[in-house]
């Protein structure tokens, strides 16, 4: 069975100055289609630039990145960012949204990247609308919604492309417990109907939707194990 995501010995470094900043020390990893995987870590412990690199921020400092069977780890800028635009969706703790755009523009935007006619992104749009059950608020801006209603919509963003991945990064960062569990179910969904999912949290609750928890420590992967305890409603 072929990865979707091959990570093999990836480091990273910064640099401030002379100074090498090591964040991440030999990462290897594979994620496989229609898996459902959170990164976990307490702060500093490198999930936040794993994610970046995953979703094409970022490079490596040294290894290689298949996504997809692109070898993206040697890509130029120009070349990431189709790349990202056409294999990742993206979902924030900020949510990202453009506040002058309507819910159903928002959801239409990387269409309009694509080269997408209006009619069949408009359609396309109100499709993943429907899919996040919110229908009845696409012609309402961001702050007409609520902070549910706004992650919603940026999920809907995420899915619309298609994309072979869904990155979704502390996605209930800025929600009360309810709602959260909400969008939480809405990953659920996703995942049930083939979606691949890479979930960054530090809130183990979160985590225990996913089938697969990847925990990292200083750079390196601390453990990789199976979820026995997957919170399916």
């Amino acid at each position: 069975m072929k990865s979707i995501i091959h990570l093999e010995n990836i480091h990273k470094s910064y640099f401030m100055g002379k100074n090498e900043l090591p964040v991440l020390n030999g990462i290897s990893l594979d994620i496989f289609k229609n898996e459902y995987v959170a990164l976990m870590g307490p702060s500093g412990s490198g999930k936040s630039t794993l994610m970046n690199i995953i979703g094409c921020l970022d490079t490596p400092t040294a290894g290689k990145y298949i996504l997809n069977e692109n070898d993206v780890s040697e890509m130029k800028d120009n070349e990431l960012a189709e790349i990202r635009n056409k294999e990742i969706g993206f979902v924030f703790q900020q949510f990202n949204l453009l506040p002058r755009l309507t819910a159903l523009e928002n959801v239409a935007l990387p269409l309009v990247y694509a080269g997408m006619g209006r009619t069949l992104r408009n359609k396309k749009a109100m499709q993943v609308l429907e899919m996040v059950n919110l229908t009845d608020r696409s012609h309402h801006k961001p702050n007409e919604l609520s902070g549910g209603q706004c992650q919603r919509v940026a999920i809907a963003r995420a899915l619309v492309n298609n994309p072979s991945i869904i990155l979704a990064d502390e996605p209930t960062g800025n929600l009360d417990t309810k709602t959260s569990y909400e969008i939480m179910e809405i990953f659920d969904k996703i995942h049930l109907s083939g979606n691949t999912i890479v979930l960054v949290t530090h809130e183990t609750d979160i985590a225990n939707h996913a089938r697969r928890i990847v925990r990292l420590r200083d750079g390196t992967i601390e453990s990789d194990r199976k979820n026995e305890k997957v919170a399916v409603h």
